[in-house]
């Protein structure tokens, strides 16, 4: 169950909190306190899965990092540009031992392999399946994913997003453009892999190990890798919006699409518990734990936008 208040320039939900204005967040007897300008919340930081500082002017107490780290929350800083600039990760989960990192650092090539494959087919499934809720064609994008290979050799994924993004945002659209869409895509993008991460560390893993990404100076590789097919729910709800600033609204409504419902493994979820299920099914396939493993996140067909509406 999830209630969302919106009072004080604070957002506040079970699990998510969101500070969007001047406010400190210190500790006391077990509770976040959270103080405006206006008002005064407590939550038990054991409820907390993510406190996301979306301003300049909130102070958070090293007592309260403390606390939300032990239980393996993320806090989540933004920019003066507001997108998120940097995240807490926690360096020594009880999970973490040194067999552990050792048997990551060695997975079994063809386990790597063919999740790879897996997770790239669920990635452009759901890029097609959101081109066609927004009545574009899909026939090129439908060729393409039958051109898929193991390990994505022919990287099929980036033939694949050199056309679908051009179908939901404009003929001219280019992911490296600086304009407001790509911004909430990133924004959006950020949140999902910060719930990737957490779950990944919450198992003693290391983020910085990938499955395909590999950039030295990316901690975030695995992360990376798990949180893709996730990325086309962010994009199809992005695309129902004219998106003209990145607004606290707009932040607000993708901050709330982890309150999503989605089917995943015939049960009906939320997004940020689907992500984490995942994250466990992966690593699980990955550790020899099972021999099987499936890619079950489908985009539902209505994302709602009923948080930029409610919440302007």
């Amino acid at each position: 169950m999830s209630q969302l208040l919106t009072q004080g320039g604070s957002i506040m939900g079970w699990r998510t909190i969101m500070i969007s204005h001047h406010a400190k967040v210190s500790l006391t007897a077990g509770n976040l306190d959270i103080q405006t300008d206006t008002d005064r919340f407590h939550v038990p930081v054991r409820d907390v899965d993510i406190l996301l500082v979306q301003t300049l002017q909130a102070v958070v107490t090293t007592s309260a990092i403390a606390a939300l780290s032990e239980v393996h929350a993320k806090i989540i800083f933004t920019g003066r540009d507001g997108q998120p600039i940097c995240e807490t990760t926690g360096c020594y989960p009880n999970a973490r031992t040194a067999a552990l990192v050792t048997a990551q650092v060695n997975w079994n090539s063809t386990r790597v392999a063919n999740l790879w494959t897996r997770i790239v087919a669920a990635k452009l499934n759901n890029q097609i399946a959101v081109a066609d809720m927004l009545n574009a064609d899909v026939s090129s994008l439908n060729d393409e994913m039958d051109k898929l290979e193991l390990n994505d050799e022919t990287n099929r994924e980036a033939v694949v997003a050199r056309q679908y993004f051009p179908l939901l945002f404009g003929d001219d659209f280019s992911r490296s453009d600086f304009v407001p869409v790509n911004a909430a895509l990133n924004y959006g993008y950020s949140i999902l892999l910060s719930l990737v991460d957490r779950a990944i560390v919450a198992r003693g893993y290391l983020t910085c190990f990938g499955i395909h990404h590999d950039n030295a100076g990316n901690a975030f590789n695995l992360g990376s890798d798990l949180m893709e097919p996730f990325r086309p729910i962010i994009d199809y709800w992005v695309a129902q919006h004219k998106i003209l600033d990145l607004t606290p609204d707009i932040k607000f409504g993708l901050v709330r699409l982890l309150e999503l419902k989605m089917v995943y493994e015939d049960k009906t979820e939320t997004l940020e518990n689907v992500v984490e299920k995942h994250v466990v099914n992966c690593l699980k396939y990955l550790s020899d734990e099972t021999d099987q493993v499936k890619i079950g996140v489908v985009v539902p067909h209505e994302v709602s936008d009923n948080a930029i509406n409610d919440y302007v």
